[in-house]
Protein backbone atom coordinates (compact mmCIF):
# COMPACT_ATOMS: atom_id res chain seq x y z
CA UNK A 1 0.00 0.00 0.00
CA UNK A 2 0.91 3.46 -0.88
CA UNK A 3 1.56 5.59 2.01
CA UNK A 4 0.60 9.12 1.92
CA UNK A 5 2.87 12.15 2.27
CA UNK A 6 2.26 13.52 6.15
CA UNK A 7 2.39 17.09 5.01
CA UNK A 8 0.10 16.30 2.47
CA UNK A 9 -2.31 15.37 5.27
CA UNK A 10 -2.44 18.23 7.63
CA UNK A 11 -5.11 20.58 7.83
CA UNK A 12 -4.39 22.92 10.50
CA UNK A 13 -0.92 23.78 12.08
CA UNK A 14 0.52 25.76 14.97
CA UNK A 15 3.25 25.29 17.60
CA UNK A 16 1.05 22.79 19.82
CA UNK A 17 -0.98 20.76 17.70
CA UNK A 18 -1.68 19.44 13.91
CA UNK A 19 -4.73 18.35 12.43
CA UNK A 20 -5.05 15.91 9.97
CA UNK A 21 -7.27 14.59 7.87
CA UNK A 22 -6.62 10.57 8.53
CA UNK A 23 -6.94 8.41 5.08
CA UNK A 24 -9.02 5.09 5.11
CA UNK A 25 -7.04 2.32 5.97
CA UNK A 26 -4.34 3.26 8.23
CA UNK A 27 -4.28 2.69 12.18
CA UNK A 28 -4.17 5.86 14.23
CA UNK A 29 -1.25 4.23 16.98
CA UNK A 30 0.41 0.88 16.44
CA UNK A 31 -1.72 -1.58 16.86
CA UNK A 32 -1.08 -5.02 19.19
CA UNK A 33 1.01 -7.54 18.21
CA UNK A 34 2.96 -4.54 16.34
CA UNK A 35 2.49 -5.45 12.94
CA UNK A 36 5.20 -3.03 11.35
CA UNK A 37 2.87 -1.23 9.18
CA UNK A 38 2.78 2.04 9.20
CA UNK A 39 0.76 3.81 11.07
CA UNK A 40 -0.51 8.07 11.93
CA UNK A 41 1.48 8.01 14.67
CA UNK A 42 4.58 7.25 13.49
CA UNK A 43 4.01 9.21 10.18
CA UNK A 44 3.41 12.19 12.83
CA UNK A 45 6.90 11.37 14.68
CA UNK A 46 8.97 11.96 11.51
CA UNK A 47 7.78 15.09 11.18
CA UNK A 48 7.64 16.36 15.01
CA UNK A 49 9.56 14.37 17.06
CA UNK A 50 7.36 14.68 20.53
CA UNK A 51 3.76 14.01 18.52
CA UNK A 52 1.25 11.86 20.35
CA UNK A 53 -2.06 11.34 18.64
CA UNK A 54 -5.04 12.61 21.50
CA UNK A 55 -7.76 10.25 20.47
CA UNK A 56 -8.27 7.09 17.88
CA UNK A 57 -10.57 6.33 14.48
CA UNK A 58 -10.84 2.98 13.51
CA UNK A 59 -8.23 1.47 10.97
CA UNK A 60 -11.41 2.00 8.01
CA UNK A 61 -12.64 5.05 9.42
CA UNK A 62 -10.92 8.22 7.63
CA UNK A 63 -11.05 12.23 8.52
CA UNK A 64 -10.27 14.48 11.27
CA UNK A 65 -7.47 13.67 14.01
CA UNK A 66 -5.92 16.25 16.49
CA UNK A 67 -2.07 15.16 17.25
CA UNK A 68 -0.13 17.09 19.88
CA UNK A 69 3.41 18.39 19.70
CA UNK A 70 4.39 18.63 22.88
CA UNK A 71 2.90 16.74 26.04
CA UNK A 72 1.69 20.15 27.61
CA UNK A 73 -0.84 20.06 24.83
CA UNK A 74 -1.64 16.71 24.78
CA UNK A 75 -2.38 17.12 28.27
CA UNK A 76 -4.71 19.85 27.90
CA UNK A 77 -6.67 18.03 25.02
CA UNK A 78 -7.35 15.00 27.12
CA UNK A 79 -8.73 17.17 30.07
CA UNK A 80 -11.16 18.86 27.16
CA UNK A 81 -11.62 15.15 26.13
CA UNK A 82 -12.16 14.02 29.68
CA UNK A 83 -14.54 17.05 30.61
CA UNK A 84 -16.68 16.44 27.53
CA UNK A 85 -15.78 19.17 26.02
CA UNK A 86 -14.34 18.32 22.72
CA UNK A 87 -16.99 18.77 19.47
CA UNK A 88 -16.74 15.81 16.93
CA UNK A 89 -19.17 15.56 13.88
CA UNK A 90 -18.93 12.15 11.61
CA UNK A 91 -20.93 11.59 8.48
CA UNK A 92 -22.20 8.01 8.15
CA UNK A 93 -23.94 6.34 5.09
CA UNK A 94 -26.57 3.73 6.33
CA UNK A 95 -28.60 1.61 4.45
CA UNK A 96 -32.64 2.54 4.54
CA UNK A 97 -34.07 5.71 4.49
CA UNK A 98 -34.48 7.34 8.09
CA UNK A 99 -35.45 10.66 9.06
CA UNK A 100 -33.39 11.28 12.20
CA UNK A 101 -34.13 14.55 13.91
CA UNK A 102 -31.82 15.09 16.69
CA UNK A 103 -32.60 11.65 17.57
CA UNK A 104 -30.57 10.79 21.10
CA UNK A 105 -29.15 7.18 21.08
CA UNK A 106 -28.03 6.65 25.09
CA UNK A 107 -27.02 3.01 25.13
CA UNK A 108 -23.93 1.37 27.44
CA UNK A 109 -21.99 -0.34 25.13
CA UNK A 110 -19.58 -3.31 26.83
CA UNK A 111 -15.99 -3.66 25.07
CA UNK A 112 -14.58 -6.82 26.26
CA UNK A 113 -11.21 -6.33 25.03
CA UNK A 114 -10.81 -8.69 21.46
CA UNK A 115 -12.88 -6.10 19.49
CA UNK A 116 -16.36 -7.74 20.65
CA UNK A 117 -18.29 -4.66 21.64
CA UNK A 118 -22.18 -4.94 22.61
CA UNK A 119 -24.61 -3.46 24.34
CA UNK A 120 -25.00 -4.12 27.85
CA UNK A 121 -27.53 -2.37 30.04
CA UNK A 122 -25.77 -3.88 33.02
CA UNK A 123 -22.02 -3.73 32.84
CA UNK A 124 -21.39 -1.58 29.43
CA UNK A 125 -20.15 1.78 30.37
CA UNK A 126 -21.91 4.96 29.45
CA UNK A 127 -22.14 6.07 25.87
CA UNK A 128 -24.25 8.89 24.24
CA UNK A 129 -24.56 9.98 20.04
CA UNK A 130 -26.90 12.56 18.44
CA UNK A 131 -27.94 11.53 14.71
CA UNK A 132 -29.19 14.10 12.31
CA UNK A 133 -29.90 13.24 8.82
CA UNK A 134 -28.67 15.48 6.18
CA UNK A 135 -29.32 13.69 3.06
CA UNK A 136 -31.83 10.85 2.08
CA UNK A 137 -31.64 9.05 -1.24
CA UNK A 138 -34.24 5.84 -2.51
CA UNK A 139 -32.40 3.28 -0.76
CA UNK A 140 -29.96 5.01 1.92
CA UNK A 141 -29.62 8.21 4.00
CA UNK A 142 -26.06 10.72 4.50
CA UNK A 143 -26.29 10.57 8.67
CA UNK A 144 -24.74 13.23 10.86
CA UNK A 145 -23.54 11.86 14.25
CA UNK A 146 -22.24 13.64 17.16
CA UNK A 147 -20.48 11.68 19.79
CA UNK A 148 -21.02 12.81 23.35
CA UNK A 149 -18.46 9.88 24.59
CA UNK A 150 -16.14 8.13 22.83
CA UNK A 151 -16.52 4.49 23.08
CA UNK A 152 -15.03 1.71 20.91
CA UNK A 153 -17.29 1.37 17.37
CA UNK A 154 -19.92 3.58 19.41
CA UNK A 155 -21.32 5.39 16.50
CA UNK A 156 -21.36 2.13 14.27
CA UNK A 157 -22.95 0.11 17.27
CA UNK A 158 -26.16 2.63 18.11
CA UNK A 159 -26.62 3.25 14.46
CA UNK A 160 -27.22 -0.76 14.31
CA UNK A 161 -29.26 -0.59 17.08
CA UNK A 162 -31.73 1.65 15.10
CA UNK A 163 -31.71 -0.62 12.28
CA UNK A 164 -29.65 2.24 10.30
CA UNK A 165 -26.30 -0.11 9.71
CA UNK A 166 -23.60 1.65 8.04
CA UNK A 167 -22.83 0.72 4.70
CA UNK A 168 -20.14 -2.31 4.00
CA UNK A 169 -19.36 -2.18 8.36
CA UNK A 170 -19.77 -5.96 7.83
CA UNK A 171 -19.29 -6.54 11.84
CA UNK A 172 -22.90 -4.55 12.49
CA UNK A 173 -24.55 -6.05 9.04
CA UNK A 174 -24.05 -3.01 7.22
CA UNK A 175 -24.15 -3.95 3.39
CA UNK A 176 -22.01 -2.80 0.93
CA UNK A 177 -22.83 -0.53 -1.52
CA UNK A 178 -23.29 -1.87 -5.78
CA UNK A 179 -23.69 0.22 -8.72
CA UNK A 180 -25.68 -2.03 -9.77
CA UNK A 181 -28.10 -1.82 -7.01
CA UNK A 182 -28.72 1.68 -7.48
CA UNK A 183 -28.24 2.32 -11.64
CA UNK A 184 -31.28 0.65 -13.86
CA UNK A 185 -29.44 -1.44 -16.53
CA UNK A 186 -25.89 -1.77 -15.43
CA UNK A 187 -24.50 -4.86 -16.01
CA UNK A 188 -21.37 -6.46 -15.79
CA UNK A 189 -19.81 -9.04 -17.69
CA UNK A 190 -20.57 -12.50 -16.34
CA UNK A 191 -16.95 -13.31 -15.98
CA UNK A 192 -16.36 -10.50 -13.64
CA UNK A 193 -16.91 -10.29 -9.85
CA UNK A 194 -18.65 -6.59 -9.10
CA UNK A 195 -16.52 -5.01 -6.53
CA UNK A 196 -18.32 -2.70 -3.63
CA UNK A 197 -17.87 0.92 -4.80
CA UNK A 198 -16.53 1.47 -1.26
CA UNK A 199 -14.07 -0.92 -0.14
CA UNK A 200 -14.61 -0.06 3.62
CA UNK A 201 -17.78 0.79 5.97
CA UNK A 202 -18.54 4.57 5.23
CA UNK A 203 -17.98 6.63 8.44
CA UNK A 204 -15.68 9.88 8.17
CA UNK A 205 -14.91 12.06 10.97
CA UNK A 206 -16.05 15.45 9.07
CA UNK A 207 -15.69 18.26 12.09
CA UNK A 208 -13.70 18.82 15.14
CA UNK A 209 -14.11 21.67 17.56
CA UNK A 210 -11.66 21.89 20.45
CA UNK A 211 -9.24 24.60 22.29
CA UNK A 212 -6.10 25.98 21.52
CA UNK A 213 -3.52 26.70 24.53
CA UNK A 214 -4.45 30.11 23.56
CA UNK A 215 -8.09 29.03 24.88
CA UNK A 216 -9.32 30.31 21.19
CA UNK A 217 -11.66 27.93 19.71
CA UNK A 218 -9.56 25.69 16.66
CA UNK A 219 -12.65 24.44 14.37
CA UNK A 220 -11.36 22.37 11.71
CA UNK A 221 -13.55 20.20 8.90
CA UNK A 222 -11.78 17.70 6.84
CA UNK A 223 -13.23 16.98 3.51
CA UNK A 224 -14.08 13.85 2.42
CA UNK A 225 -11.89 11.17 0.98
CA UNK A 226 -12.06 9.81 -2.60
CA UNK A 227 -14.15 6.59 -1.82
CA UNK A 228 -16.83 8.26 0.42
CA UNK A 229 -16.92 11.38 -1.99
CA UNK A 230 -17.58 8.75 -5.06
CA UNK A 231 -19.89 7.12 -2.86
CA UNK A 232 -21.87 10.39 -2.46
CA UNK A 233 -21.72 11.43 -6.01
CA UNK A 234 -23.33 7.68 -7.17
CA UNK A 235 -25.88 8.18 -5.16
CA UNK A 236 -26.80 11.73 -6.19
CA UNK A 237 -26.70 10.70 -9.79
CA UNK A 238 -29.19 7.13 -9.02
CA UNK A 239 -30.06 7.12 -6.03
CA UNK A 240 -31.89 10.63 -5.69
Amino acid sequence: MKYPSFKDLILFENDDYIVVNKPPFVASLDERGGSGEVNLLRLAKQYSPDAQVCHRLDKETSGAIIIAKHPEAYRSVAIQFEKRRIQKFYHAIVDGQFVFDNLFVDLPILNDGNKNVTIDRKEGKRAETYFNSINQYRHYTLVECKPITGRMHQIRIHLATQRAAIVGDTMYRGKPVFLSSIKKGYRISKDDEEQPIMKRFALHARQIIFKGMDDQEINIEAAYPKDFATLIKLLDKFDK
